[in-house]
Parts: C-alpha cells; sequence; structure tokens
C-alpha cells in the first residue's frame, strides 16, 4: 500500500478505512480497526472532542435514568453492561487500553430529596441495573451531603475526565490522525453509483494535499455528519439534534459526583473536575440542562442556583461563580425526536454513518459496526510503514479544551440570588 503521485502537488495514498470525526465514537472505532491490523487514518477539522465528547460529564451510565419507573426498559437494558467493559479499558484488561485516563470518581451517589415523587424514583432505582445502588449508613456519608433526607446510596458508575479520555486515544494513536483545514479542507470523488472512491484533504498549515482512496468510509462527526453526508449526495433527514443547556460552577466547592433523583427523573446530575486554576468545577446536567434549553443565560443560573440549593440542603454557594454553555446532542432521527433507545449506524455504498447516542456506548457501536464493515475489508495489512511514512509530517489536532476553560463570561452568587429574587416577585 504505497503513495503515488497524481501531479506535482497531490499524492495519492491508498487506506482501507477513513473516519471522519475526532470525538468518542470515531476513536473507538479507529482503535478497534488497528488493533485488528487494519490501515486506518482519523480526519478531524477542529479539536479532538469538540462538540459533544468534551461537553459530557464523563460518567459511565449503567442505565439508572431509564430504571426510575420502577421497569427493565430497553434503553436500561442495552446500556447496564458498558459500566463493565469501561472499568476493563480504564485498567488496562482489554483494548482501548485507557488506563491513562483520569478518574474523577470511581463511583457516583444517588440520593433524593424530600419529595414523595424523589422517594418512588429512589425505589424505581433498583430495579434493572447490573449492579444496584448500595445504601450508605450516618457515618459513610460525604459532609457535603450530611443532610440531604432519605437514602443516600453509592452507584458504581465511574466518572472519567473526557479530556484525559481524549488526550489518552490522541497518546495511542497519534500517527493515525490528521487535521485537516476547517474550510474546504476536504472533498469528494463518487462513483454514478454513490461509492466514495476519492477524498482529498488539505492542510494549509503544511501546504499539502493528499487524496486517500478508501476501501470504506465512516462518519461519526456528531452534528457533522448532515453537512458531510449532503456532501456525498445523501439524504440529510436522517438526523436530529437534541439541545442542552449546561450549568457550570467554579470555586471552592466539594468534590462531589452524583445524581439527585426525582421522582422518574434525574433532578440534577453533578460531576467535577479541577479547573486550571485549582478551583474544582461542577457541571450540572439531567433536569436543569433540559429545561434549561428554552431559558436565557441569566435565567438558566439562577434557576440552577435554586434547584442546587434545594438538592443539596446546607451547601454553601457564596464563593462561587456561575456560566453555561450550549451543546446538541447528535443523534439518528427518531419518531416524535425522542431519545434514540440505542447506538446507530446506516450503510449505503461504502459509506457508514454512526451515532453512539450517549459517552457510554462508544463499545456497543463500536462492536455492531465492525461486525458489518470488517467482512466488506481487504485482508489486514501486516506492514503500514508507507502510510506512516507518508503522512508522518501532517498536522495533528490538539484535544479539546473543557467547557469552563473555554468560557469567558461568569457571574457572582451574589448576582443569581438577586436574578432569582426578581423572578419571584
Amino acid at each position: 500500500m504505497e503513495a503515488r503521485t497524481r501531479d506535482n502537488s497531490t499524492e495519492v495514498l491508498p487506506v482501507q478505512v477513513v473516519l471522519f470525526g475526532g470525538g468518542i465514537a470515531g476513536l473507538w472505532l479507529l482503535d478497534q480497526l488497528v488493533e485488528r491490523g487494519y490501515s486506518a487514518v482519523l480526519l478531524e477539522s477542529q479539536a479532538l472532542g469538540s462538540g459533544q465528547t468534551i461537553a459530557s460529564q464523563g460518567i459511565i451510565h449503567g442505565g439508572l435514568k431509564y430504571t426510575l419507573q420502577g421497569m427493565l426498559t430497553r434503553s436500561a437494558a442495552q446500556i447496564r453492561e458498558m459500566p463493565g467493559i469501561w472499568k476493563a479499558c480504564l485498567a488496562g484488561e482489554r483494548t482501548p487500553d485507557l488506563s491513562e485516563t483520569p478518574l474523577r470518581s470511581d463511583s457516583c451517589y444517588l440520593w433524593r430529596t424530600e419529595s414523595l415523587r424523589s422517594r418512588l424514583g429512589m425505589i424505581g432505582a433498583q430495579v434493572g441495573l447490573r449492579v444496584a445502588p448500595t445504601s450508605l449508613c450516618e457515618t459513610e456519608r460525604p459532609e457535603v451531603l450530611k443532610e440531604c433526607p432519605g437514602t443516600l446510596a453509592r452507584l458504581e458508575e465511574q466518572v472519567l475526565s473526557p479530556a484525559g479520555l481524549l488526550q489518552n486515544f490522541l497518546k495511542n494513536h497519534r500517527d493515525c490522525l490528521l487535521k485537516i483545514d476547517a474550510q474546504d479542507g476536504v472533498k469528494f470523488n463518487l462513483t454514478p453509483k454513490g461509492t466514495l472512491e476519492q477524498i482529498q484533504i488539505h492542510s494549509s498549515e503544511c501546504s499539502r494535499t493528499l487524496s486517500l482512496q478508501p476501501e470504506q468510509v465512516v462518519f461519526t462527526a456528531g452534528k457533522g455528519n448532515i453537512p458531510l453526508r449532503e456532501q456525498c449526495g445523501l439524504s440529510t433527514t436522517v438526523g436530529q439534534a437534541r439541545p442542552l443547556h449546561m450549568v457550570v460552577v467554579r470555586g471552592d466547592l466539594p468534590w462531589l459526583n452524583g445524581h439527585c433523583v426525582d421522582g422518574a427523573k434525574t433532578r440534577v446530575t453533578i460531576s467535577s473536575e479541577q479547573t486550571s486554576s485549582g478551583q474544582t468545577a461542577w457541571q450540572l446536567g439531567g433536569q436543569i440542562a433540559e429545561l434549561g434549553v428554552n431559558m436565557p443565560r441569566e435565567e438558566l443560573l439562577a434557576f440552577a442556583a435554586d434547584e442546587l440549593s434545594s438538592a443539596i440542603p446546607g451547601i454553601s454557594l457564596s464563593a462561587t461563580e456561575w456560566s453555561s454553555y450550549r451543546v446538541d446532542r447528535a443523534e439518528p432521527v427518531t419518531p416524535e425526536g425522542k431519545r434514540p433507545e440505542q447506538a446507530y449506524f446506516l450503510h449505503e455504498q461504502n459509506i457508514w454513518t454512526a451515532w453512539p447516542t450517549k459517552l457510554a456506548l462508544a463499545p456497543q457501536l463500536s462492536e455492531h459496526l465492525l461486525e458489518d464493515l470488517i467482512p466488506l475489508l481487504s485482508s489486514p495489512i501486516a506492514n503500514t510503514a508507507s502510510l506512516q511514512k507518508t503522512i508522518a509530517t501532517w498536522p495533528r489536532p490538539d484535544v479539546a479544551l473543557p467547557p469552563w476553560e473555554q468560557e469567558t463570561e461568569w457571574s457572582d452568587f451574589s448576582q443569581l440570588s438577586q436574578t432569582s429574587a426578581k423572578h419571584v416577585a
């Protein structure tokens, strides 16, 4: 598999699989292809994880939010095996080897508010999980949750650092990751039947143009899947975007990872990470992020402050700063725009379009897609030296910054208290 020169400026390089999009789906698939000996490259026009992966809370869900109604739903059945797979990868016991990914916590707390709905939700959370929550006695409660009513449980859901996860993949597969120009960095050449036979990529950083000749192509670019499909003349109605409006709090906060449940909903999900300045940052998800979609920033932050005070009685927020960010969950289209129940992919000619739907489901997507894709590939390549030599000097993407390192507009807690008082009045 040697590179050839088509003209004075463009090299032609055969490659078995070309992937688009450096989020968790593309990186997991890349790892599994390389592990099996296939030649593969992944193209990214921004930074690794830009969009959904870096914006996620890093919780390897085991199905909690899908069992709160007291039943084993299809979604819960699909996801409940994932924590075990991720745990083995994080321990370096299976591929991908994620042993250098920092863990925020090896488990999450689960607690409720005073409402009757919240109490019923805690009962439902015992159903359908591979590992049920473990109730904690008074002496086992962390200080921050001492005043929470009722049962407090520990849930075996690991919480990892998304930035650290991406850095782990970058270290493992740097040679296969190529950064392309965001504008006009890729052009497709398709046959009359719709087979993608040539991908021309350009980098202004190294002033090079390379023409890839793929056997198979996989789109794992989140929201970017739709414009990629449009370039290939494929339907653009196969994907949907479900928005979130996440809140970030930073300051002298205790380390906390967990879910406050209220009936069949997670009232708030909290994950913790250390900022570059040494503060603790809390990401707030759950109902706060979903209800906040239709709220302007100022209103959402005031609402989130009230919700957090209710969810964690006695919490001191006076020395904190607050911000928010919006992110879209890119997914396959479903009836009435509902959340998909599992990872999903489409196959058209030699083009695959894939959505993991959740960070935790990346292993499921990879396993199912590769079952169908690998039989269509030529034999694994024993020596990829020619490929590596051709792309050795090509620019590599960096890892995206976490949301709290990207946001520039922050509000003091005192400002939020004033906003909340206005709403009450």
